[in-house]
Parts: C-alpha cells; structure tokens; sequence
C-alpha cells in the first residue's frame, strides 16, 4: 500500500500546469460511483489527478491507482479497497478499470460493502457502463471527457480565461460575444494550430505529435475495439484498412458494398466495424432526420481534425471538408445532428439549419438558414465566425 501512496504523492505533486477542464465542474462529486468515459489521449489520466491535487492535495485520504499494476493480478480490487478505508481512505480513483477482469461486479461489491468510500473510476469510450454491465445501472454516474475545444486550448495558449456559451446565447448574441472575445485576443491566429494539433493535449508533450497521435490511433483499434470488443486479432489488419479507406474521402457517403469487397468482409461486419470505429472516437456518423444506426450513415467523418492531418496529404487537404469537421466535432455534444438539405450540411435540433462556407458565400443569403463562416473574425446577424462554435464546451 505504500508504494501506490508514494506514487500518488509523486504524480500529484509533479503533476504540470494545465488548462482546467470544464466537466471538472459538471460532475455531481457528492455520488459514490463516478465513471469518466473518453477517447485515448484526451486527458482521462490527467483529470483524475487534476481532481486529487485540487481538492485533496497530497492527503491520504484519496489514493489513485491504475490497474496496469501487476500487483492486480494476484490482488482483489475487493481487498485492495477494503485495506484503502481501513487506513481512512475516503476517496478512490481507478485508471484503466477495464484492464481488470469482472470489474463491474467488483465495483459494485465494494460500492454496496464500503458505505464511505467514493470511486471515481476512468474507462474508454467504447465502453456501455450502463447498458454492457447491468451491476453498475442503478448506481454508477457516467461523464464523458473529450478532447480539448478551441476554447480550452485558446485559454491555454492565449492566457486568456474565456467562458462556455450555449448555442442559444451563441445565436442571439455573437456580435457581442465576438467583440468581447476579439477585444483580448485574435482567436485566428491560433485557430489553425487548433485545426492541426489543439484537440489532444498530448501536444504539450515534448514528442512529435503526428507520431503520437499515429501511435494513439492504433492503440485504439488494438485496445479499445479489439480487447474491448473481443475481437480477434486476426481482424486487425481489416479494421485498420477500413479506417484508412474512411478517412482518406471524408466526408463522405460510404459505399458499404465497395468497402466490402475491398476489405473482404461481410456488408454486416462493414457496419459493426464502422460502429465500433464510432464508439472508439476515430469516426462520427451524420444521419437524415429520423433515421440512425443500424441503418447506413449519409456521411462519416473523422471525429475530430486533427486526425485528418494523420490520415490525408496534408498538402491537399480540402479546407471545406476541415471546416464541416471542426462544427461537426464542437457542436454534437449537446446537440442533435442531422444532415442538411440541399446546399445546406447540418441540422441541429431538427430545427436549425447551418451551412458550413470556407469561402466566401455564393449566392443570396437565405436569413432562414446560419452561415459558419471560415477565416472571418466578426459575423453580422446569421453570419457567424466558424471558430466561435469552439466556444460551446
């Protein structure tokens, strides 16, 4: 037990300076079994050690841990817990829960035995904590962590300390949010280096971060599909192949049929290997109003921009599809996306239709329809700056 208390001090204590993440003040602390879901490499780990310096400092009384341990597999997490509150642990959090064999029913053992102990446990995407795992329904909270928005990473590099707006506030008064914004910082010079590395924070890294990402994406297709999912590896090569193929013409409409005779597999495996890519966070799927998965996608994209660079010739990469991307990516959150009419790309909430413009408008503007435009750094009534709608998370 003392090592994982030095190792707890150490990692708490050299933890580096990083932009606060705005689901640190969503999450409800006062439950007793907390899961923060996310995608590989979006700062799970960080958070929950944002979490124990910030309101626990270095007091014994939480404790992280990470179930690579090899101590855990001669070692009940029961056990480990148990020993945890004897020494007055009140708070316990859990990295990488899924590496742990039959862990939902162990968390809800120790969840029903030790009344006083609040778990804040961190799993994948992929991962159906409610729906896959029936001991933790009644009594687990499930958060999702996500990759940087453009505000997270203009605070970050702008030392600025900028708000979340919702859509609605976003709508009705952009022009006043815009000059608000635009009165500390120009969010265009730093708009580009969001599109190409600001959604993983892992660029803060000193490391190459195409390299790290490309390391990042194949981690999660071998961990967070495959071990998951329990899929053999014999697929891997598919599921990777199916990707690449995805990603070099996004976005698009898939052809299921072509994509099943190149990768040489069923027209039923093409969908649940594109579900799966889905869960993993590699790829969003846009649906016509009314319709949804199983049923065939009218366009994928890649789930955020960055992943763009890795995939495509970054030479000729197209602007517009970049564009359509980031909105996508910044708006699902908290909304419901459909595809657009026409010359039209989105529908949000069933209501609200949104055309994407890299360039300059063509055409008569159409005052039922919300203009995100690209490279413009004030809009005027449905004319709204793209980079704004990095502004709702």
């Amino acid at each position: 037990m003392e090592t994982f208390y030095r190792t707890h001090k150490y990692l708490v204590e050299h933890l580096q300076p990083h932009v606060r993440r705005q689901l640190m003040d969503e999450i409800d602390w006062n439950d007793r079994l907390i899961g923060i879901k996310g995608s590989r490499g979006v700062g799970k780990t960080t958070f929950l050690l944002q979490y124990a310096k910030e309101k626990f400092g270095t007091s014994r009384s939480c404790l992280y841990i990470n179930l690579n341990q090899f101590y855990f597999t001669t070692h009940t997490l029961m056990e480990f817990a148990e020993d945890f509150c004897k020494r007055g642990g009140k708070t316990l959090l859990i990295d990488q829960v899924f590496k742990y064999p039959e862990w939902s029913k162990e968390l809800r053992a120790i969840y029903d035995k030790c009344k006083d102990l609040h778990i804040i446990f961190s799993g994948s995407s992929v991962m159906r904590l409610k729906e896959e795992n029936p001991d933790l329904f009644d009594v687990v909270k499930s958060y999702n962590l996500r990759g940087f928005s453009f505000r997270e990473y203009l605070n970050l590099m702008a030392g600025t300390d900028f708000p979340l707006y919702s859509l609605d506030d976003l709508l009705k008064n952009h022009e006043k949010i815009e000059a608000e914004i635009l009165s500390k910082v120009k969010p265009l010079d730093y708009f580009q280096d969001y599109i190409h590395h600001g959604f993983y924070p892992f660029f803060l890294e000193k490391r190459n971060f195409s390299e790290n990402l490309l390391k990042t994406m194949n981690m999660m297709i071998e961990v967070d599909v495959l071990l998951i999912k329990q899929i053999d590896l014999k697929y891997l090569a598919k599921i990777r192949k199916l990707l690449y193929l995805l990603g070099l013409d996004v976005p698009c409409t898939p052809n299921v049929s072509h994509l099943s005779t190149e990768i040489e597999i069923s027209r039923a495996t093409v969908m649940n290997y594109i579900k799966y890519l889905k869960d993993a966070r590699l790829i969003d799927l846009l649906y016509p109003v009314g319709d949804c998965f199983p049923k065939k996608p009218s366009r994928i994209y890649l789930h955020n921009t960055n992943l763009m660079y890795v995939l495509q010739d970054k030479i000729k990469i197209n602007r517009q599809a970049l564009c359509e991307t980031f909105f996508h990516n910044t708006t699902h959150r908290d909304n419901k996306l459909n595809q657009g009419k026409k010359n039209t790309q989105f529908i949000l909430n069933e209501n609200q239709t949104f055309q994407i413009c890299s360039g300059k408008l063509s055409g008569k503007n159409n005052p039922g329809i919300i203009y995100a435009m690209d490279k413009i750094d004030t809009g005027c009534d449905n004319v709204i700056p793209l980079w704004l709608f990095g502004f709702l998370y």
